[in-house]
């Protein structure tokens, strides 16, 4: 099979699809040229995600990696949030196939870019090093 019924599962079933109205962070990331993109809409209280919603226009391992990500950082700390790997997301839903790893790294991207979001729309200093300027994965060019 190609893939993981939990990929399967996510895919079918997403969590947490939709759009937080006024959102303490928004990320977006992707590429017209594969054809995934993906909107990441955080709700910040006291450093703790307390809600997060996504909306991905792209295939079924996107949307199956947009909604894992999002089970991942619900209810964490930002801290811990920003520690979220593609590798992660890809283990929590027991593989993707190696072409559709970019799916994964994108889900990573959308997570940091909305926490970046919410700092820089809050004045808070970060660690630049932590957000990558990539716009996109390196498998879309």
């Amino acid at each position: 099979m190609l893939y993981s019924e939990k990929v399967m599962d996510h895919f079918m079933h997403p969590r947490n699809v939709g759009v937080i109205e006024n959102a303490d962070g928004v990320g977006e990331v992707g590429n017209v040229k594969c054809g995934d993109i993906m909107k990441i809409y955080l709700k910040i209280e006291n450093d703790v995600i307390t809600d997060v919603k996504f909306n991905t226009f792209g295939c079924g391992s996107a949307i199956a990696s947009s909604s894992m990500a999002t089970e991942m950082i619900k209810g964490k700390p930002i801290a811990e949030a920003l520690t979220l790997t593609n590798k992660a997301v890809v283990e929590a839903l027991e593989g993707l196939p190696a072409h559709k790893l970019h799916c994964s790294v994108l889900a990573e991207e959308a997570v940091k870019a909305a926490v970046k979001d919410y700092y820089d729309r809050n004045g808070i200093d970060y660690d630049k090093s932590l957000f990558p300027d990539a716009p996109c994965c390196t498998h879309c060019g």
